[in-house]
């Protein structure tokens, strides 16, 4: 195989693996921002949650404390997997 040969299977191969990287690349980001509108939901309801706990006037219960510190855990673990998606 000549010089030109091999760095003509070279091009072609460096194509092939551009293209598929390109293509997770691509998918990864659709994947991260569906999980991102998701997350933004939640952050939504923690910020009423949290104002409602804060509010003086309305009786806030424990359970209803718990319930919003669950959603903020869930919060908290959807921006963990994004930031790890986004670092791979």
């Amino acid at each position: 195989m000549s010089i030109k040969e091999e760095f003509e299977t070279l091009l072609a191969k460096l194509k092939v693996e551009r293209d598929e990287i390109g293509l997770k690349a691509h998918l990864a980001s659709m994947d991260v921002k569906t999980e991102l509108e998701e997350a933004e939901k939640l952050w939504g309801q923690v910020k009423v949650k949290a104002t409602e706990i804060a509010d003086e006037s309305v009786e806030t219960s424990e359970e209803f404390i718990a319930k919003a510190q669950i959603v903020g855990e869930e919060l908290k673990s959807a921006y963990q997997r994004i930031t790890k998606r986004l670092a791979e």
